[in-house]
Parts: structure tokens; C-alpha cells; sequence
């Protein structure tokens, strides 16, 4: 039997993880490999902002806060937890967000988030705001994990993960990535092993349908990050920029090596391009795996919500005890 202690560490692992990951990756966002090489030879190893948005050390790029946007909605779900998440994802849009002056704009949004949000400040309707099939960027991937630290119910939990997903990133391969990666995480919160977890993730991807989803896992499961960076040659069909199944594939790579979270996780942000958010995504499952004890101190001790976080694992965690 999992011990408490064991399992809200593991929980707020995951949640800190995405916020490491995001937060170091931020330094060299949009660089390419060969930039990161000269500049970082041995990797970014600290948390230290700058980036092209010069964010301060540890701050929330749109990774972390809209985690933060789906976290709160399980903690405070309203009438329905999709809505809920959508307002949430509209009030870091407008500007009613910590950290920010009231009403002013977030320093960066995808283009299919943007999309999303502004069709459901139209409508008031989250069913039907996402950009549908051809946009299938990473946007939703980046922020899906409260779902399975919130939901113990397999089948619920797979539709609220693609329901979230759809408020801005309706595509398949984005749902289906995001009920995929919060098996994964669900499973690892459990204490299976990192192995079992990705065949459980790629599982319920062809159950979904999802071939390409599929695809991706099975190619995360052959890449190993430490070659990649050596290289800088990935194969990915967007070479890491963004492209949902891209950072799906990345992630499973990084949860399958078996080194510790920090010398994953850099190597991740290494490989170069969209390094935030492949970060926080492969950050997210290093940190199921691991728990909140490994990630270094000095990261922890800068990152923005890092308080709020804990405390929201502890609750969930706890919400999740009584049910069982």
C-alpha cells in the first residue's frame, strides 16, 4: 500500500515538475540546438528567467499558468469543471491573473489558444470554442495534468482531458495526447513503473483511436534525450516546435530515462526550439515519477507558485484519499 507520504509527493512532483520544467526552459525558448550548444554548452542548469520575454528567474510562462487555470477548477469546479477551467483560461487571457497588472495581456499565447478563448468570451460556450482538425499544436498537452491528480475515475478522467483539451485544441491528436499523458501520469502516481505507465498511456490511445497518438508513444519509447543532445537530430516531424505528438514523444522519452529528474530535464530543454513547453510537459511526468524531492532545491526555491502548487497537491491528494 502507498503510504501518504509517498503519494503527495509524488503529486506535487508532478505539478512542480511542469513549473521546473517550464521555468528553466523559458531561458532558451525558440533557440535552436546549435544556439543552445554555443551558449549553454553543458545545458541550461539553473532556473534563471530571461528568454525572449526576459521573464524573472521562476516565473509562470502560459505552460505553468494555464496548469494553474485547470488546477483551480478542480479545486473549485463550480457547476461544471470545463467551464469552470475556461473562465479560468479567459481570466489569464484578460489579465485578472497574479503577477499582472489588472487587464493587461499575458507576454505570450499560442495562436489556437488565442483562437479558443476568443470564441468563448463570444459564446460562453466551451464545447464548441477550439480550433478544430489541423491545428494540433502542443497548447493543451502543456496544461492537461490537473486532470489526473483530480480524477480518479479512468473513464471520467479521459473525458474531462479531452474536453479541456477541446476548449482551445480540439484536433484529435491533442485530445487524445491528453488522455494518453494523464494515464500516464494517473498510472505513475500509483507507483507503477515508468515502463508500465507509457504502455498504459499508449493503451488508451488506441482505444481512442488515436493511431497517430499511438505512433508517437511508440517513438518516445526509442529516443534516449542524452544521444539527442549530442546530435541535435530528433527526426520529429516538427523538430520539437510545438507539435503536439512531437512533445508527447519527448515526454515519453524523458519518463523512460532512468537518470535523475534534473539531468533529464535539462537534456530535454536542450534539444532546443519550443524548450518551455517541451520542458514543463516532460517535467510533468519526471515529476510524477520521482516526486517534488527531486527536483533541486534552488529551483524550487524561485519558482513563482511553488506554494500554491504544494498546497493544492496536499488538498487533491487528500480529496482522493477519502474517496477510496
Amino acid at each position: 500500500m502507498l503510504t501518504s507520504w509517498f503519494m503527495s509527493d509524488r503529486y506535487a512532483g508532478a505539478l512542480l515538475g511542469v513549473h521546473a520544467g517550464d521555468a528553466l526552459g523559458s531561458t532558451v525558448e525558440f533557440s535552436p540546438w546549435s544556439d543552445i550548444q554555443t551558449r549553454y554548452p553543458e545545458g541550461v542548469r539553473e532556473i534563471v528567467g530571461g528568454g525572449p520575454f526576459h521573464w524573472p528567474a521562476g516565473h509562470a510562462t502560459d505552460d505553468t499558468d494555464m496548469t494553474r487555470a485547470v488546477l483551480l477548477a478542480y479545486l473549485d469546479p463550480g457547476e461544471d469543471v470545463v467551464l469552470t477551467a475556461a473562465r479560468n483560461m479567459l481570466d489569464w487571457l484578460e489579465g485578472r491573473w497574479p503577477g499582472r497588472v489588472e487587464g493587461k495581456p499575458p507576454r505570450d499565447v499560442g495562436r489556437a489558444t488565442l483562437t479558443g478563448l476568443k470564441k468563448f468570451a463570444k459564446t460562453g460556450d466551451a464545447t464548441s470554442s477550439g480550433c478544430g482538425p489541423g491545428q494540433a499544436g502542443n497548447g493543451s498537452l502543456m496544461r492537461c495534468l490537473p486532470t489526473a491528480l483530480a480524477v480518479r475515475d479512468r473513464a471520467r478522467r479521459i473525458d474531462d482531458s479531452m474536453r479541456i483539451s477541446a476548449i482551445t485544441h480540439a484536433d484529435p491528436r491533442c485530445t487524445i495526447s491528453c488522455a494518453a499523458y494523464n494515464e500516464i501520469v494517473s498510472s505513475l502516481l500509483e507507483g507503477r513503473p515508468a515502463e508500465e505507465s507509457v504502455e498504459i498511456g499508449q493503451t488508451t490511445a488506441r482505444e481512442l483511436g488515436g493511431q497517430a497518438v499511438v505512433d508517437a508513444i511508440g517513438y518516445g519509447r526509442h529516443l534516449l534525450p542524452a544521444m539527442l543532445v549530442r546530435t541535435g537530430q530528433t527526426f520529429l516531424e516538427d523538430d520539437a516546435a510545438g507539435y503536439v505528438l512531437d512533445s508527447l514523444s519527448l515526454a515519453v522519452a524523458a519518463v523512460l530515462d532512468t537518470r535523475p529528474l534534473p539531468d533529464v530535464l535539462i537534456d530535454i530543454v536542450r534539444i532546443g526550439n519550443d524548450t518551455d513547453s517541451n520542458g514543463a510537459i516532460a517535467g510533468g511526468l519526471l515529476g510524477a515519477r520521482d516526486g517534488a524531492e527531486a527536483i533541486p532545491p534552488q529551483w524550487m526555491d524561485v519558482l513563482q507558485f511553488a506554494d500554491e502548487f504544494r498546497a493544492a497537491a496536499a488538498k487533491l491528494n487528500l480529496q482522493g484519499s477519502r474517496r477510496d
